[in-house]
Parts: structure tokens; sequence; C-alpha cells
């Protein structure tokens, strides 16, 4: 017996008939920016596969509806019903030149949004050629040292077309004003940029780990490129508060949002004591999750954290403006949750976890490819992991009505249970006087840890079953060719620094490093003498260094 195509194409006289012989298909660049899913542009319900229609919202007519306060049924009222969430790929290895390929790939095969890695020196504020970064140049992601790599990075790629989102916290504003430099020299104006710096400082003492500064000193660098933003780039998110990285490292749901959302509060009262009006930059926050294989759980924590940071927002902070009230969310799949063995099953639990994510109302979406706990992602493992996507977006109704779960007993019982649950976190967080007190005595960071080892525990006991891992195991695994990053590429990017500061004017890049510096002694916003310095060709290095002399460095006590 044939295939499905094979079967149906019995039928072809039929289409002929009605008059669809030349169909042509669009092209995935086509579909990025205009999603042709049926309905989704038009007045009338979608219909369901049997006849009937799929109405755009269901629930009790004097129930919450989505876009209305405290938005636990989504932030916006049509939600997917009028376009689907962003589909951003997190990219980004070697040299600049290879993360511009793998860009132009992502982007033919109909991603929306770019997003950034970078690799392990550039997190940390050192240059490539530095004696600390030996071993690590473009491992993890992409290496960045100065202006000249951020534009091979972004070559003919049009920064007025794409949504950008740089995974960058400690040196955050140093990348983006890079990328405005970049953005200015292809004509394009600030207010024309879209896109996100993670910039979430205090997530890197609690779970990751990539900071500089101490937490006060950074605190001062994040308001100061909330005010920047206001004022030279009005479009973009100013900073990603991040939860991820805290699951990652262990945290149970309800730790992950309680967490990350008191590290919002924590920037928002520190944004407001440097005397910015909280709607004035409110509306430009946006929080970033996981997306975990327990689907029900995951879409509660979903719905409860948008409760939450709405009733925040109106009653702590007074902000009158509907749009400081809505917790804007980036996802991305649970890469803890992968494993090396029998890596093509993760297909279906990046599958799972992006169920949750989209049915939880996520406003974008990565989803982690099958071999990331083996190496770096192959450009067929990308591509797969951006079809799956395409696939619950335009083959699937998930589109075709908002928060398909209002309702359901148990979601609903989950969702209040969450609420509760992240709200007693948050207050005990806060009876250490304030977030950054918490992180300082260890709290978050000893809370996060004993949950990774109960669950450590429950993987080594089979209790928790891990397909592949602990159960259903195969005796031979089949062989896999993984990304290898060439390590010749250290060398090339101490060579271009060296040719970049012979060829640069070295005094000029003096003259505003020492204005950098007394900038981060005084009040002044750092980061209109750092874009200065690096119009000129300052390093990311010597940038991150100029604010070390004056800002020092964290060091970090033992939680046991």
């Amino acid at each position: 017996m044939g295939g499905f195509w094979d079967r149906i194409s019995r039928f072809r006289p039929l289409a002929i008939t009605l008059g669809v012989r030349d169909v042509r298909y669009p092209s995935p660049r086509e579909t990025a920016g205009t999603p042709n899913i049926p309905g989704m542009n038009e007045r009338s319900p979608r219909r369901s596969e049997s006849g009937f229609p799929i109405e755009p919202v269901y629930g009790p007519a004097d129930g919450e509806k989505p876009g209305q306060y405290p938005f636990t049924r989504g932030v916006y009222p049509t939600m997917y019903t009028s376009r689907p969430w962003t589909m951003r790929q997190y990219a980004g290895f070697g040299t600049a030149v290879e993360s511009n390929a793998r860009y132009h790939q992502l982007l033919n095969a109909g991603t929306m949004g770019l997003s950034v890695a970078f690799d392990l020196p550039t997190q940390m504020g050192y240059d490539s050629d530095e004696p600390i970064a030996h071993g690590e140049v473009g491992k993890v992601g992409v290496a960045i040292d100065s202006i000249e790599d951020m534009r091979l990075l972004f070559k003919d790629i049009p920064l007025d077309k794409v949504s950008t989102s740089m995974t960058i916290n400690a040196p955050g504003s140093v990348l983006l004003l890079l990328y405005q430099l970049v953005a200015e020299e292809q004509g394009v104006p600030g207010d024309k940029l879209n896109g996100t710096i993670q910039n979430d400082i205090l997530k890197e003492y609690i779970a990751r780990g990539t900071y500089i500064f101490p937490p006060k000193p950074s605190l001062r660098l994040v308001a100061d490129t909330f005010a920047y933003c206001r004022t030279e780039i009005p479009k973009w998110n100013t900073i990603s508060i991040s939860g991820y990285h805290m699951a990652e490292a262990g945290a149970t749901p309800v730790q992950e949002i309680a967490f990350t959302l008191a590290d919002g509060i924590e920037y928002v009262r520190a944004a407001v004591a440097a005397g910015l009006d909280v709607d004035a930059f409110a509306p430009r926050l946006s929080f970033f999750f996981v997306a975990r294989t327990t689907l029900l759980e995951e879409v509660a924590k979903f719905r409860a954290a948008r409760r939450i940071w709405a009733k925040v927002m109106r009653e702590e902070f007074g902000a009158k403006d509907p749009k400081s009230w809505m917790l804007r969310f980036h996802t991305q799949t649970a890469g803890v949750q992968l494993t090396a063995q029998q890596p093509e099953v993760n297909l279906v639990r990046v599958t799972a976890q992006a169920l949750g994510a989209i049915m939880g109302g996520t406003q974008s979406l990565h989803t982690n490819s099958y071999d990331e706990a083996i190496a770096l992602p192959t450009e067929k493992a990308a591509r797969l992991a951006l079809r799956t996507q395409q696939v619950l977006a335009y083959e699937t109704d998930l589109t075709a009505t908002v928060d398909p779960f209002a309702g359901s007993y148990v979601v609903e019982a989950m969702t209040d249970e969450i609420e509760a649950e992240a709200r007693a976190l948050i207050d005990r967080v806060f009876e250490y006087g304030s977030a950054v007190d918490a992180i300082e005595a260890g709290f978050q960071k000893r809370e996060i840890e004993s949950s990774a080892y109960r669950t450590a525990l429950e993987i080594d006991s089979r209790e928790r079953v891990v397909v592949g891992l602990n159960r259903f195991t195969i005796d031979v695994e089949e062989p896999y060719e993984p990304l290898r990053v060439d390590p010749a590429i250290e060398a090339d990017q101490a060579a271009r620094l060296a040719r970049l500061r012979a060829e640069r004017d070295s005094d000029a890049v003096d003259a505003a490093l020492d204005k950098l510096r007394a900038a981060a002694h005084g009040t002044e916003n750092v980061l209109y003498p750092m874009r200065e310095a690096l119009r000129l060709r300052a390093t990311v290095g010597e940038v991150c260094h100029a604010l070390r002399t004056v800002w020092g460095t964290h060091t970090p006590r033992e939680t046991f």
C-alpha cells in the first residue's frame, strides 16, 4: 500500500476541478512575516477537521478574558489567533563569520527572530587574547571583541527588519551599544531597532555565575540602561528577567517564578530609586522562562506568573499603564532534560515542552535541538528544532483559540496553588530586606541546590523516570558526529585584535575610557561615554576593565 501522498494523488482531478491546479506554496521567507494560517486574518472562526467552528475565546461570560487584568489568560486579547508566537532560534559559535552564516540559514528556514549566544570570555567581559580566555574562545557561543566582530556577525542582515535577542548580562550594555553602532552604519536609527538584551545580573549571582561587578553597581548599570534605551532605543526590551537558568540549575517551577519575579521587583525598585517613572520603563520589561516536559504544571506556572506580576505592578508600584502590568516572556525548552543517550528521543521531549509554552501563552519560543546534550547543534538539528515550532503553528489548531486550558479543573487548581506558593516564597526573599540581601545571604542559591539534589536522588533511585537514561535503555548507541569548533579561531581572534589596536587612534581610545571611568565614579549615565569608546574601537574587555577599576569585582560567598 502506498504512502499518504501517493493515496491522495488519486484525487488530483478534483483539485483541478476546484481551480487549484496552479497552487504555489509560499516560501518560508514569505510566510515568516505574514503567517498563512487559515482563519488567523479573518473574522470568521477557524473550523475543525470535522467542520464545526472553533471560537477564538471560550469561557463563562462573566469570567476573566484574555488581554485583561490580571492577564491569567494571556497578555493579548487575540493571542495566536491573529499571529503566532515569534519563532526565535538561539545560535552562535566560533567566529562572527560562522555565526552569520548560521543566522542566514535560520532566516531562510523561516525563523522570525535571531537569538545570539556569546562565548564565555565575552560573557565575562574579557577579550579573546587575554590569558584567562585561553581554551574558551568561540566554544559555547560567538566571540565578540569589538565593533568589527559585530559588523561581521550581522553582515547582510537588515537590523530594521529582524528582532534580535542577545543572551548577555554583565556586559549587556556593551553589546547593545555595539549593535546600535552597527545599525547606525547600516543607516538604521535607534528608534527602528527591536530586540532584547538579557541584562539580568541578579540571576547570575543565584544560578549561572557570569557576573563581573558587585550587585549594587551592577544594578546601577541596569538602571542606566533603562534610562538610555528610553531615549535612544525606545522599542528595545531592556531586560529579560530570567528564571530559565535557575530552572537549569535545579529550581522547581514555584522557585523559578518566585525568584525571577523577586528579581523583577528589585529591578523596578532600583529604577524608581534612580528617579525613573515606573510607567516610563515597565512596559519594556520582559521575562525568560523554561518549559519542562511536565506540561500541565508548566501551563499553570505561566498563568500564575502573569497574575502575580500584574498585581505587584499595579498594587505595589502604582503603575497606571496596563502595559506595565503585563508579564511578557520568552520561553526556551528545557535543555537540562535532554539526554545524550538516544538523542533522537529529545525531539519528543522538545515537542512536549513546546506545547506547554504555547498553551501557557508565551510571546516567543526557542526549541532546543535534539543534539544539544552532546555538542553545539548541527545545521540539520537546528532546522528540525525550528520545524517543530512550525508544525505546531501551521498544522495544529493551537492557534485557533486563546488559552485552551481555561476552565480545566486541574489547570485552574494548579494555577491557584502555584500562585500561592510562589507569593509565599517571594515574601521569604524579602524577609532578608531585598532580593540582593537574600542573594548575598545565599538564600536562593541554597534553595535551588537543595531542589537539584532531590531531583538527582530521584533519578538515581529511578523514582523519576528518564527514558533512555534510567529506563528503556539500549546496549549500543548509534554513532553521532557532533559539530566541532576549530581551536584555531583563538589565534585568529588574537591576530584581529592586534591589528585593531595597531590601526586605531589609541590616544582617543584612552581618553574615551578615562571619561567612562569618571562617569562610573559619579552619577552620569555611563552608557554615553561607553558608546563613544566603542565607536572609537575600544574592545569589550577594555571597557569592562575600565569599570572594574572603579566598581571592583564580585566574590561569591559559600552557601554551605
